[in-house]
């Protein structure tokens, strides 16, 4: 008698959210979005099956000290259309850097994320905060390793 060996489908289920922390302090924006990315989609995990949540939260702290190579501060632009004539405004990524540095980091990693209501549940849990300090401890995280 002969083995057939199916496809493994992780069980589509809501256990409790890890949280992962990672500290933005001089890392490049590009590198750690696709890390938090990876994560949030779960695909860096073993388990991984495309139509599973995987209930993995990432943490992003220190988002005004993210770096930009070459000349991405300048020269890369943040589009946004108001929705009346004429109402397309256009922003520097320095500029942004300096009043909202928690968006640049939120547009770069729900980019890479997919496009679907899976996709928007995966952004949901992403927090991104300026400074050192977030108010999720309760929720035990730990840090995640990028690598330098």
């Amino acid at each position: 008698m002969e083995s057939v060996v199916g496809t493994y489908f992780q069980r589509v289920h809501r256990g409790k959210v890890r949280w992962r922390v990672i500290d933005a302090e001089g890392r490049v924006l590009g590198r750690l979005a696709a890390r938090a990315a990876l994560v949030l989609t779960g695909k860096a995990f073993p388990d991984y099956t495309p139509s599973a949540e995987h209930r993995d939260g990432v943490i992003v702290v220190n988002a005004e000290k993210v770096r930009l190579t070459g000349k991405k501060l300048d020269d890369k632009i943040y589009r946004h259309y108001t929705g009346y004539p004429g109402g397309l405004r256009e922003t520097s990524a320095r500029k942004v850097l300096e009043t909202h540095p928690e968006r640049l980091i939120r547009e770069a990693i729900e980019g890479m994320l997919p496009k679907t209501r899976l996709g928007e549940r995966m952004a949901k849990r992403l927090k991104v905060y300026v400074g050192s300090t977030h108010p999720h401890a309760a929720q035990n995280p730990e840090p995640l390793s990028l690598g330098r």
